[in-house]
């Protein structure tokens, strides 16, 4: 996912390529608790993110003003972004990857380091066979080749990768819901 937020107020966009991603349940650390309202507003977004505050309002029973402090409370949290999710096949980015790695030593600096790279758009630390997954998108398998070799691996803290190629994406979505 590439960071930054993007206006709710976007009628010139698809609405599919509209993403609404949430951190929810009894909390997300900082002691931030969705609301029942506040989750039917996200759940609204994520049907459908160009939706006008005050559409949303007649469903959750707000008014436009209290639905548009509502949400940019949510994002400003961080609970919640509303960002364009764009296709990258269609914007040519021929290779799409998962990279499994595994560390030597603190994982949260190999993972900034890997995060910081252009080509990353998914980092998350995991238990189990490798230590960080990364998703990357390149223009090629040339450029792949490159983020891997002078890039990912010359980090410090990696000790081995590997590359898992996508060749077919079956399904995405971001409407997960709010429990």
């Amino acid at each position: 996912m590439r960071k930054g937020v993007v206006s709710l107020t976007l009628p010139r966009l698809p609405a599919k390529i509209i993403r609404v991603t949430t951190r929810s349940g009894k909390g997300n650390g900082n002691g931030f608790v969705l609301d029942d309202v506040s989750k039917a507003i996200i759940e609204e977004l994520q049907q459908d993110g160009r939706r006008s505050y005050a559409a949303i309002g007649k469903v959750v029973g707000l008014s436009e003003a209290a639905v548009r402090q509502r949400v940019q409370r949510l994002i400003d949290s961080g609970v919640m972004q509303v960002v364009a999710v764009t296709d990258p096949l269609q914007l040519g980015f021929a290779r799409q990857a998962m990279i499994g790695i595994r560390a030597n030593g603190p994982l949260e600096p190999v993972a900034d380091a890997v995060a910081a790279l252009d080509e990353v758009d998914y980092v998350v630390i995991t238990a189990g066979s490798y230590d960080l997954l990364v998703e990357v998108v390149c223009e090629s398998d040339e450029a792949l080749l490159d983020v891997l070799s002078t890039k990912i691996r010359t980090i410090s803290g990696v000790s081995t990768t590997e590359t898992f190629m996508y060749l077919e994406l079956r399904k995405q979505t971001y409407s997960w819901g709010v429990r």
